[in-house]
């Protein structure tokens, strides 16, 4: 499956667009707000021994530029009531991927989902409650959407995150 951006947009919005290059105290910035993401600019300023005006700055200029998205909570699925996740892989239609794009991500419990590129189309991470919920999930609600031919699902026993964020310095 594979479709081409259509306009300009497309490129801005991160489809197949060389990223700008980050200098180190952008990455240093990066790295700490990956690791706290409710760090005040004067403890990010002091962490990375910058001024605060220029750690404001920076920050500014990211989030404007579009390299920070956003600040939220990182939340553990099981404490939360959401004890089964899953990754669930769908082959779609040729030429579907915005439809089944804006479906999915209306399906409770979908976390996250991405297009690939090799044997299946797209690749969503399910935190759901339980296997019911997950089973509801897969066979009425995402095999119901328009587009999806199968789908396969994948059990996750255990997970974690990697040691160092991508921002990292080496």
């Amino acid at each position: 499956m594979s479709q081409e951006p259509q306009s300009a947009a497309d490129f801005a919005s991160g489809s197949g667009r060389t990223a700008r290059l980050l200098d180190d105290v952008d990455r240093r910035i990066l790295d700490e707000l990956v690791r706290d993401g409710r760090a005040s600019i004067r403890t990010l300023a002091e962490r990375i021994h910058i001024s605060r005006t220029n750690a404001y700055a920076r920050v500014e200029r990211l989030v404007r530029e579009g390299v920070i998205t956003g600040f939220q909570a990182q939340v553990a699925p099981e404490p939360a009531g959401l004890g089964t996740s899953a990754y669930v892989s769908l082959t779609i239609e040729q030429n579907t991927w915005r439809e089944v794009a804006a479906r999915l991500a209306r399906v409770r419990y979908v976390q996250h989902a991405a297009l690939l590129g090799g044997d299946h189309d797209v690749l969503a991470l399910v935190r759901a409650p339980d296997n019911a919920a997950l089973r509801d999930l897969v066979l009425n609600q995402v095999q119901a959407i328009p587009g999806v031919l199968s789908t396969r699902t994948w059990l996750v026993f255990e997970e974690f995150d990697g040691v160092d964020t991508p921002w990292a310095l080496p």
